[in-house]
């Protein structure tokens, strides 16, 4: 076996110097504060019940798909799985692809033209930001849910004629927890005549489906992608938009029309999961997810560090500790205290944003969140 170019070994070493070195660990069984899978589905039993279910009623056993959608990967289950989907979320159509990542890469490497523009969030997600490397239209970011600053590049770029100009951002931002003004950001983008492009990945869970629906904003909005591999405690995302949106991922989108389609049992689990959602226990768990959010943040003034956390009403808490070295030493201690939260370092955030990232649950008890609290307040004060 030929060993890795030296160039390479010495970038792996440096990353190791700065204690950010990526390895995969297999924890034991401990208070889950790190997952996203915000409403417990991922071990639902009705859920998984449901969908096995839903598989046999096929009448076959596949393991697999035997192929992309465009050749063996489609059947009845997928189709019916996308109009229920569609529907669920007040849109016209919908698409699965296999991951949220390969969504994004595929909506918007494809649809932005050479000629047009892109302007996206700063913070926006890598598979966003792999999205628009690979597209021909040029971009610009704007500073993080600034609609102030986002007007001003579009006024300068928008008094070009027989240009699209695409606003890519996200409804709950996977590290900060925060949100934009949507229903600024949705006059702004009609004033300007752009199309707007939000992915829902985290969204799901702290509402039934999704912020764009709780605001009434469905018919406002070009595209969203939702994902199933957070709340919905399941695999792969949807790409929500127009027929004819649909009909050009089914023609240009790489991430799809390249890719063996899921198996059938993932997609059974993905409608399984739906209707659970869809139902007063998965309104319950929503209920009982914005609760504990509520908890939390009292739990950070009673305890005095509120000051350290971001603001958020989501289930992603952020709670700010500087330097690589202190974040990993403070998540350490919290997994010896029977605690899962994950520190966040730089390179993922920029530096001095280093942080740990807290996932909230409906499974999460009053008793768990106080403790991770109280402990925090402990070890940081």
């Amino acid at each position: 076996m030929e060993k890795l170019p030296e160039k390479l070994l010495k970038k792996l070493q440096e990353r190791d110097g700065m204690n950010t070195l990526r390895q995969l660990n297999i924890r034991p069984n401990l208070t889950d504060f790190s997952s996203n899978d915000y409403l417990g589905f991922a071990s639902s039993k009705s859920i998984a019940d449901r969908a096995y279910k839903l598989f046999r009623e096929r009448g076959e056993q596949m393991n697999g798909s035997r192929g992309s959608r465009l050749l063996m990967g489609n059947d009845r289950l997928y189709e019916d799985t996308e109009k229920s989907i569609a529907k669920f979320h007040s849109s016209p159509s919908s698409l699965i692809f296999n991951s949220g990542y390969t969504a994004n890469l595929g909506i918007i490497s494809c649809i932005p033209q050479r000629g047009d523009i892109i302007l996206y969030d700063e913070l926006v997600h890598a598979s966003i930001r792999e999205g628009i490397l690979l597209c021909r239209a040029s971009s610009s970011k704007y500073a993080h849910n600034d609609l102030q600053d986002l007007e001003q590049k579009l006024e300068r770029i928008t008094k070009d004629t027989g240009r699209e100009c695409y606003v890519i951002t996200e409804s709950v931002f996977s590290m900060d927890g925060d949100s934009p003004n949507l229903k600024a950001l949705v006059t702004l983008c009609k004033e300007h005549n752009c199309r707007l492009i939000i992915d829902e990945a985290h969204a799901i869970g702290i509402t039934q489906k999704g912020i764009v629906v709780s605001e009434e904003l469905t018919k406002q909005v070009f595209a969203r992608v939702v994902t199933f591999g957070k709340a919905l405690g399941c695999h792969g995302a949807a790409v929500l938009g127009s027929e004819d949106l649909k009909a050009y991922l089914l023609n240009y989108a790489r991430s799809f029309i390249y890719s063996t389609a899921l198996p059938p049992h993932s997609v059974a689990t993905i409608k399984a999961a739906y209707e659970h959602l869809d139902s007063e226990i998965g309104l319950q768990s929503i209920r009982k997810l914005n609760s504990n959010i509520a908890i939390l943040r009292s739990c950070t003034e009673k305890y005095k560090i509120s000051a350290c956390f971001l603001p958020s009403d989501s289930a992603v808490q952020a709670m700010l500790i500087p330097g690589n070295e202190k974040v990993k030493a403070i998540s350490e201690r919290l997994f010896k205290e029977g605690f899962d939260v994950r520190p966040i370092m730089s390179p993922t955030v920029p530096p001095s944003k280093e942080r740990l990232r807290i996932c909230l649950h409906s499974f999460n008890t009053e008793t768990e969140i106080e403790g991770l609290i109280k402990l925090l307040a402990e070890i940081t004060l």
